[in-house]
């Protein structure tokens, strides 16, 4: 029971290619990086409510962002990075932290989760262009 206690209590979620959580994924698709760049900036900078940009770096493919819930006030530090992975293909990972001083109850893998399914729809993916790295032929021949 312990074990379902600290995760109500984390405070910080990350995207990892092999999560259990499929939110928590992070996405690597079949689209070119200027595309899924300004994507990002769309769906950070006002396409999911409570979202603003603070800062940004197109060179370096990194997006700051503050996550707030409208009613309650709940804050969260999202960072955004969009790159090409080893195989050219772009990548995008997300780390969010609450600011609270107690756990989140799992907010910051919803956030995470938010951002990624409205990056798919901005982008307006499809099932082809989303490249799973442990599955996709062009990673298992480059192994």
């Amino acid at each position: 029971m312990s074990g379902l206690l600290d995760k109500l209590y984390e405070k910080e979620a990350n995207t990892d290619q092999r999560s259990d959580d499929p939110r928590l994924r992070g996405r690597t698709y079949a689209i070119r990086f200027e595309d899924v760049w300004q994507a990002s900036m769309r769906v950070c900078g006002g396409g999911l409510l409570g979202w603003s940009i603070g800062r940004m770096d197109d060179q370096r493919g990194v997006i700051e962002a503050l996550a707030k819930t409208p009613l309650v006030g709940w804050e969260a530090d999202v960072h955004i990075r969009v790159g090409l992975d080893q195989q050219g293909q772009t990548r995008v990972d997300a780390v969010a932290v609450s600011r609270g001083e107690k756990g989140d109850w799992g907010r910051s893998k919803r956030l995470i989760g938010k951002f990624v399914r409205a990056l798919d729809t901005e982008l307006a993916v499809r099932p082809d262009q989303i490249l799973d790295p442990m599955r996709h032929p062009v990673y298992r021949e480059s192994a």
